[in-house]
């Protein structure tokens, strides 16, 4: 059972490219862009949107959540919200 459905997924994924077009001069942004190898954006920038992602999803970014994979690009950001999002109290 999942809690977080394929249409919850394109409102994040929709919510969360919003926000980094929004915050960076960009006018198209591929899905899978390397938002940090590309120089497109910088480690400061990451703490703006993790911000963002804590303040929209009403997730709390810990420590061990701390890693460029998670926030890396549109894709891996919306993966990272959908499985903060949806887990459940048993550690897998």
């Amino acid at each position: 059972m999942r809690s977080v459905s394929a249409e919850s997924e394109s409102k994040v994924r929709e919510a969360v490219r919003e926000f980094l077009l929004r915050s960076i001069n960009i006018v198209h942004l591929d899905d899978d862009a390397h938002l940090f190898e590309s120089g497109i954006v910088n480690s400061l920038f990451a703490v703006q949107l993790m911000t963002f992602i804590e303040k929209t999803f009403a997730i709390e970014v810990e420590i061990d959540d701390l890693d460029i994979e998670n926030f890396k690009s549109l894709n891996a950001a919306t993966a990272f919200v959908v499985r903060k999002s949806g887990r459940q109290s048993s550690n897998s």
